[in-house]
């Protein structure tokens, strides 16, 4: 598989500027113009600090727990991974909010949804808008 190339069974997260977000928005919409299909399922996060929240511990449980088990309700994630209501349910809907997973309407329940097998994040260490931002490493 290409660079340019990417797996429809995996969300593509990117650590990247506004600008480089903006440029690579552009060059989706010219490939579309030009009836190519631009990669479908790309998140795009400002920096590492963004990436640590998608990307922590407790999130990546839930989307573990949400793949192999599809719970029918967010109330039957929480009881998977032993962890109250609340709390799965305000990550969940940030994790909705950001398309990482979706929520589907299932009588008055809502059904966590993820649609990809894998996760690949894409970081250039060689980004220049980056730099200066840090994971707090030294």
């Amino acid at each position: 598989m290409t660079e340019s190339e990417t797996d429809p069974t995996a969300l593509t997260i990117r650590v990247e500027s506004a600008e480089s977000f903006f440029e690579d928005a552009v060059d989706d919409l010219e490939r579309l113009a030009d009836d190519e299909v631009p990669e479908a399922h790309v998140l795009s996060l400002p920096d590492e600090k963004a990436l640590d929240r998608v990307l922590s511990p407790k999130n990546l449980e839930l989307l573990r727990t949400t793949v192999n088990q599809e719970p029918a309700s967010v109330r039957e994630l929480a009881r998977a991974v032993e962890r109250d209501v609340k709390n799965v349910s305000t990550a969940v809907n940030e994790l909705a909010e950001l398309g990482v997973l979706e929520l589907e309407q299932d009588g008055r329940a809502k059904r966590p949804v993820v649609w990809y097998d894998e996760i690949e994040v894409r970081y250039s260490l060689r980004n220049p808008d980056l730099s200066g931002r840090s994971a707090g490493l030294s």
